[in-house]
């Protein structure tokens, strides 16, 4: 199974996707965690402006879909951390994972600027920066997610969110 965590930078895919990692991890050791910007520095993509451009972008989707791929094809279970602009890769991603179960996170866009350790968001609203998802590259919502979570302000509890997660993939697959 591949559980696709999807959502703006700052929303907190990371910190629920760990958790939800080492629950299914506890249950089936064949478990592994991506993150997308985990893979951008192991493939060095992380680098130069255009690796965050929009075909670098889809480069590392297309990159974490075929490695997630390998992964399923082998039985391991995946949990994926990643941006996902493209409703085509999403599509492609139902269509090539044996199973695929995607989770959509959702904020307020102040919130997101608010709590972004990052910074990324007031950077490139002062112009400082470019290539930003939210900022200068739309972000398009997923159009059909297997769930949607709230998080805004403050963070919500990454464990009972990672619970319900677990409950609504029971509800799908078993």
């Amino acid at each position: 199974m591949i559980v696709w965590l999807i959502g703006l930078s700052g929303v907190g895919k990371s910190a629920i996707g760990r958790e939800l990692y080492n629950r299914k991890k506890s249950k089936n050791p064949a478990t592994v965690f991506i993150d997308g910007d985990e893979i951008r520095e192991v493939f060095k993509n992380d680098k130069h402006s255009g690796d965050y451009s929009v075909e670098g972008r889809r480069k590392n989707a297309e990159r974490i879909s075929a490695l997630c791929v390998w992964l399923d094809r082998q039985g391991i279970d995946v949990v994926c951390c990643i941006l996902s602009l493209f409703e085509d890769n999403r599509r492609w991603n139902r269509d090539n994972f044996d199973e695929y179960f995607e989770v959509f996170i959702e904020a307020p866009f102040e919130d997101l600027v608010e709590r972004n350790p990052k910074n990324l968001y007031r950077q490139a609203q002062e112009g400082l920066i470019k290539n930003v998802v939210g900022v200068d590259i739309i972000f398009e919502s997923p159009k059909n997610p297997d769930i949607t979570i709230n998080n805004p302000r403050p963070y919500c509890d990454v464990g009972m969110i990672s619970q319900q997660i677990e409950q609504a993939i029971a509800r799908k697959y078993i």
